[in-house]
Formats: structure tokens, sequence, C-alpha cells
């Protein structure tokens, strides 16, 4: 086998998925993981906070080739062509329903199961030849696609990304994406609502600003020093959720009858269900596997973050004959958005470009 991928996520799916369109076969991949449906832990997470639409856009789906995007796809299937219209104004969503659809239809045709292999790999390794996984390979070609570390869970409380319901009086922590959509599903579902937040949420469409996503914002980022992608990475982790009607109107509704207030203080109100909208914990020291490798091979790390190329690989680890990668919210340092469906293809794209020079 010359190709490995260390995970079993969204991230893993698209790094597959692009291979195979490159032209590798399914026994020229391993795929090392712990969950044989790469959709389950994402499923899991968005059924937990009722999840509608995705966040992503038209292009925010796991197949290799850009086009045809969710947005023309919807319309054939329904025969209108609103969400086209709802494309070209960047305010179109796909349903979570129609993501899972299509990621299950890439599970299928590209020959997943072929080359899955059921093991958690504890450690990576540079060799003669390439990388040894737990002492298997070598592997000309790695990529980490490890995911989250795990939830960052608060003491008392239910996670959000957990199964739960939700009491006559719920107090939420937290202020992103999660947060926000757990405000409104304890509303519709009658409960009286308490935000704890230490910080006003950001109001944006997507995880990053949008010139983060472009050739020319991800030049501006990599020129950056140390310390000022830092800065800025810092500033993108901030919390947010979209503006726009479908968020605000309930909370004004909500506020007006004090079914909803803001609360800056840490102590949770007397009575209330707490749920930890707290996201996952951070930073490479989190991850097992990533701690190893930065420990084993004295590798280069700024703050949470490891210190990759532009291209997301590991610097000191990739050559012309050999290749590590980063894909998923581990390779930020390359990517800013990382842990979206475009970062995990990003990455994806250029682990291809590296395999296939090799060749």
């Amino acid at each position: 086998m010359r190709c490995a991928i260390v995970g079993s996520g969204l991230a893993a799916l698209a790094g597959y998925a692009t291979l195979r369109r490159g032209g590798l076969r399914p026994e020229e991949i391993a795929v090392f993981g712990t969950h044989e449906d790469p959709l389950a832990v994402w499923r899991g997470r968005a059924a937990a906070i009722r999840q509608q639409r995705m966040r992503s856009e038209s292009d925010g789906h796991l197949a290799a080739a850009a086009f045809p995007g969710l947005a023309l796809r919807e319309t054939v299937r329904r025969g209108n062509v609103v969400a086209l219209a709802q494309t070209a104004a960047s305010r179109y969503h796909p349903r979570v329903e129609d993501f899972v659809a299509h990621a299950s239809r890439v599970v299928e045709r590209s020959g997943w199961s072929t080359s899955f292999v059921s093991r958690h790999v504890s450690s990576v390794r540079a060799v003669d030849g390439g990388f040894e996984l737990d002492g298997d390979g070598p592997f000309a070609h790695v990529l980490l696609a490890t995911g989250h570390p795990g939830l960052e869970h608060v003491p008392g409380a239910v996670h959000a990304y957990e199964p739960h319901g939700y009491a006559p009086k719920v107090a939420v922590i937290g202020a992103g994406m999660a947060a926000a959509t757990e405000w409104l599903n304890a509303l519709a579902a009658g409960s009286e609502v308490v935000s704890i937040r230490r910080r006003e949420p950001l109001r944006r469409p997507l995880n990053v600003p949008r010139p983060y996503f472009s050739k020319r914002g991800l030049a501006s980022f990599h020129r950056l020093s140390d310390d000022a992608r830092t800065k800025t990475l810092t500033d993108l982790n901030q919390p947010s959720y979209p503006a726009g009607r479908a968020w605000d109107v309930p909370l004004e509704r909500a506020v007006a009858t004090s079914q909803f207030r803001v609360s800056d203080s840490c102590l949770t109100p007397v009575g209330h269900q707490v749920i930890a909208a707290t996201g996952f914990k951070r930073g490479w020291r989190c991850d097992s596997l990533l701690a190893d490798l930065v420990a084993g091979h004295g590798l280069k790390t700024v703050d949470r973050w490891i210190v990759l190329a532009p291209d997301s690989t590991i610097p000191s680890l990739t050559d012309d004959k050999r290749t590590l990668s980063v894909a998923g919210v581990a390779g930020q340092w390359a990517f800013p958005a990382a842990d979206t469906i475009a970062g995990a293809k990003y990455a994806a794209r250029a682990f291809l470009r590296n395999v296939c020079r090799t060749r």
C-alpha cells in the first residue's frame, strides 16, 4: 500500500475521495480508523443539536470534484431554481439530510470499505521509505485526519453534542453556532432560556470571513509572522453564528416575553438544566497521536498549533519521496477554516499533488 489515512471522519473521507479521483486504487490506500461509517460521529452530533441546515454552502460536499454542487443537485432533484438563486446571493445552505445522502453515496462509490482498517493508531514515526504507523508500514504518504480531540465538557452539564432533551428552565453555556442552535431548540420546546457567555458572539455566515477561503486571502495569511498568525487564528476562533431573521426574530420575541435573557456570570442559575455548548478541546496537546508525534520528532509548534507548510504538510518530515500532511482542525496553521469541508478538501488536494509528484 502506498498511502495511509489516519482517521475515519469527514476529513478522512474527503482525503480518500480525492485520492481515488486522482487515480489511486483502493488497494493502494489504507484508512485506519475507529468508525467504518465516516459520517457516524458527525451525524450523531448534528442530531443532538437538531441541526437542520449546514453552515457551509453549495460546494460544502465531500465529492472530490467541485462540480456539480449541492445547490445544482437540489435544483435538479426538486425541479426548482430557488437553490441556485440562493447560491448566487451566497445565501444557500444545504439541508443536513441532503448533505448526508450525498456523502453516503460518496462512501459507497469510492470503495471506502475496501480500504478501511478498524484500528486506533497511536504512533507515527518517520523511517526509511516513509512512515510507520504503530510499527506497520512503511507508507510513503500519510494524511493525518484525526478530527477534534474531544468534547469540552463542563462539570454538571450535558454537552450540546450529546443526546439530551430540554427542561422547563435551561441555561446554555457558550455563544457559538451550537449555542445559538440550542437557544432556539430550547425556546421551541417551551423552555425559559438563559444564555451564559463571556463575550458577545460575532455574526458571520461562515466559520471564518470569506476572504480566507480565497487564494489571495490565504496568500496574505501565509505571509504573516508566527506571532501575527497566532493572533489571527485566536481571533478567528471566537464564537460566531450567522446573522439573519431566522435567528434574530425568535430571540427578539423571547426577550420581549422574558423567556430569553443573557448572563455574563460564571454561576449557573439554580434549578436550571445546564447545556454546555462549549465545542471541543483545542490544540495538539489534547490529541494523543499528535502529541506523541511532536515529542517523537521535535516538531515546531506555536501555542496550540503545529507549524505546517502552506500545503498542510509537516515541513521537516516531507520531501520529494514522502509526505506527512495534516487535515481537519489540526491543520489551521495552513488553512484557517481547516475544520470545514472546504478545509478538508484543501489539505486533500495538496496531499494528492504530493503523491502524484512521486508516482
